[in-house]
């Protein structure tokens, strides 16, 4: 299995970022995935998860009604559109993947976190800074 995010970058505060995560070695229409992020000093934090085979979505509060995840099913791809970027959203953005669904999204997301997912990305870097 192999992830490959892209889209990271310097933004200003108030913009707006599209993270891309292209999957092979697994198809996303049936997975978990998970953004995650993690600060510099900081322990890995889940962003937004989606549970593909219900398409069950979880927010963590700080990026809800701000970040959406969505999936292109064709390109086996999973996207993080974030708008209205924060400095404190500033971090490495990782992907992560996984085949077992049988738990709800918010178990995965937040109970088991990053133990949940067994595939990951190598990180992109979002900074949010004038």
């Amino acid at each position: 299995v192999q992830l490959v995010e892209s889209g990271g970058g310097l933004v200003q505060p108030g913009g707006s970022l599209r993270l891309s995560c292209t999957a092979s070695g697994i198809s996303f229409e049936s997975s978990a995935i998970g953004w995650f992020r993690q600060a510099p000093g900081k322990e890995r934090e889940a962003v937004s998860c989606l549970k593909s085979t219900d398409s069950s979505t979880y927010y963590t509060g700080s990026v809800q009604g701000r970040f959406t995840v969505s999936r292109d099913n064709a390109k086996n791809t999973v996207y993080l559109q974030m708008n209205d970027l924060k400095p404190e959203d500033t971090a490495m953005y990782y992907c992560a993947a996984d085949t077992s669904t049988w738990a709800t999204v918010q178990a995965m997301c937040v109970m088991m976190g990053a133990r949940w997912f067994g595939s990951w990305g190598q990180g992109t870097q979002v900074t949010v800074s004038l």
